[in-house]
């Protein structure tokens, strides 16, 4: 089985996918994240995300008035497992940056980058192809991490 190599210590990024795949513990990718959610209850690092991940994840349990999924996801973002950042003027700015740096950049994913960079964060993790425009982001994708298992 694939597995999550992560640093000891640290601060680690996590798009908004990765909380849709923990939290409905998609058959193909829970398997590997959950020792990410193993090494984050030890204590060894430190899981972030954006408050914009809570919009997006909200929208498909919304639509379909999944009133239990949606409690599940409230209760993550009011754990300790995971440290939600808020959107600042200079993550705005960094993130216009990058929009303007790489034109096929779309606005969420360079929110995402620019509140990895201001966290000062070791791993950014995600399964989304597109991070990989942003050199400066230390981008491990989830696809290929199981691919390459």
């Amino acid at each position: 089985m694939a597995s999550l190599a992560f640093p000891t210590s640290g601060v680690v990024y996590v798009d908004t996918n990765i909380i849709i795949y923990s939290v409905e513990m998609h058959v193909r990718y829970w398997p590997v994240l959950r020792t990410l959610w193993e090494t984050v209850r030890a204590g060894d690092v430190t899981i972030v995300t954006s408050e914009l991940t809570v919009m997006e994840v909200l929208v498909a349990p919304l639509r379909a008035g999944d009133l239990k999924l949606l409690s599940v996801y409230d209760r993550l973002f009011q754990s300790r497992d995971l440290r939600l950042l808020p959107i600042t003027q200079p993550i705005l700015r960094e993130a216009a940056g990058l929009r303007a740096a790489i034109p096929a950049l779309r606005t969420p994913d360079a929110l995402h980058a620019a509140m990895a960079s201001q966290a000062g964060c070791t791993r950014f993790l995600a399964n989304d192809g597109g991070f990989h425009r942003i050199s400066a982001l230390p981008v491990t994708l989830l696809a290929d991490v199981i691919q390459g298992a």
